[in-house]
């Protein structure tokens, strides 16, 4: 991985108006790259990063603690006859590889930085990823001269192990947040439930994704029928009358390098053609 340190701005690539298609089933699934996103859920080691987008996914919790890696999942969304891909990203907490932490960053649309109210130290880790994202951002609204806003939720878990564990302060907790509506702090029981489907609604309701994305808030359906979300009148009775329902694909797997390099070298190029060519180091 280190040895992915540069890359260049280079030739026209292909719009993010084209078509990505998925297979879903026996259904091919075609979602406009402009209704794609991905979701970056980063902070320290044994937070419960893992435990909420499992929540957020399929609504359970598993107690055994498994040390992640880097895991990615993909959730399909059609919302009122509209297709939407959420692909998220669950990263290490032990960040081996600084280079692609920041690759991860780069290709992020909204961010989900989760720390324990019971471990100060893993405040402090949340405090830096907030630094390190707003400054790898900024570096890339400065060549695409895209809009400042960058959906951000910092996540206080473990809130039903009690006062008597805390050790961050709700009152400090907030201050990352201040003055920033695109920035929103929540605490959270990924154990409980507690908070969890609130949250995400308020984090897709900064980045103007439809709400209906939200746990909570739409119909979740298996694979077997993928059927539903082909364009065609629906054949499947039962989701028949359903304004919005989502889909977890079993067999995504994480795009490579080589494609994350494309999508950001096409998301410069869309706002920067005619400027001269330029560089943008992944450290």
């Amino acid at each position: 991985m280190a040895d992915v340190e540069h890359y260049e701005v280079g030739e026209s690539l292909r719009s993010r108006a084209m078509m990505k298609t998925l297979s879903s089933g026996n259904c091919t699934l075609s979602v406009p790259a402009k209704n794609s996103y991905r979701m970056v859920v980063l902070g320290a080691s044994r937070v419960g990063k893992s435990s909420i987008v499992s929540r957020f996914l399929n609504g359970r919790f598993d107690d055994q603690y498994t040390p992640t890696i880097e895991d990615f999942h993909r959730k399909v969304y059609n919302i009122r006859g509209d297709m939407y891909q959420l692909d998220i990203l669950d990263t290490s907490g032990n960040h081996p590889f600084p280079a692609m932490r920041r690759l991860s960053i780069l290709t992020g649309d909204v961010f989900i930085l989760v720390f324990s109210l019971d471990n100060r130290e893993s405040f402090d880790e949340v405090k830096r990823l907030q630094k390190q994202i707003l400054e790898v951002k900024s570096c890339l609204k400065n060549k695409t001269k895209e809009a400042g806003e960058l959906p951000m939720v910092i996540c206080g878990n473990k809130n039903d192990h009690g006062e008597l564990c805390r050790q961050v302060p709700a009152t400090e907790a907030e201050l990352l947040v201040s003055g920033d509506e695109n920035c929103a702090y929540f605490e959270v029981s990924a154990k409980k439930n507690t908070n969890v489907d609130e949250m995400f609604y308020v984090l897709f309701s900064m980045a103007k994704l439809p709400h209906e994305m939200s746990p909570a808030l739409h119909r979740k359906i298996s694979v077997q029928y993928g059927d539903a979300f082909h364009p065609r009148p629906f054949c499947m009775r039962r989701v028949k009358d359903v304004d919005a329902y989502g889909m977890v694909s079993p067999f995504a797997r994480r795009p490579s390098v080589n494609s994350d390099l494309k999508y950001i070298k096409a998301k410069v190029l869309r706002e920067g053609q005619a400027r001269e060519r330029d560089k943008c180091t992944i450290q």
